[in-house]
């Protein structure tokens, strides 16, 4: 997912179904507990584990992009097709673009989620 050491993760959306392996290689990879909540530092990704019962993701991202750094990404991770809760590729790619944000990439991270990475769209780019 390309997290490298010393980089601030943004958690939201932790609940009892998350994959307790994954969060923790990636806290091993960056060196640092999530930030959960509020905070007043510039984070370098979120990690947004997003089920359909959630609420609206359009709001979710927009709240993740306030404290996200210019370079940073929001990986939006999201049950796999067949799991409780989950959310068809589709609903993350209508909000994406509201959002100023882009997807970039797709991948399988754990038995039960994918993780969707988007970026703020560049400037001049259609």
């Amino acid at each position: 997912m390309g997290f490298a050491q010393g980089e601030l993760v943004l958690e939201v959306g932790y609940g009892a179904d998350c994959d307790a392996a994954l969060r923790s290689e990636i806290m091993k990879i960056t060196g640092t507990k999530f930030l959960e909540g509020s905070t007043n530092e510039v984070i370098d990704a979120v990690l947004l584990w997003f089920r359909e019962d959630d609420g609206d993701l359009v709001d979710e991202l927009m709240d993740a992009m306030a404290y996200l750094s210019e370079t940073g990404s929001i990986w939006v991770l999201t049950p796999k097709v067949g799991r409780i809760g989950h959310v068809e590729p589709s609903d993350i790619q209508d909000a994406a673009p509201t959002c100023g944000l882009s997807q970039t990439s797709s991948l399988a991270v754990a038995a039960d989620w994918t993780a969707t990475r988007l970026v703020a769209r560049k400037a001049g780019k259609r």
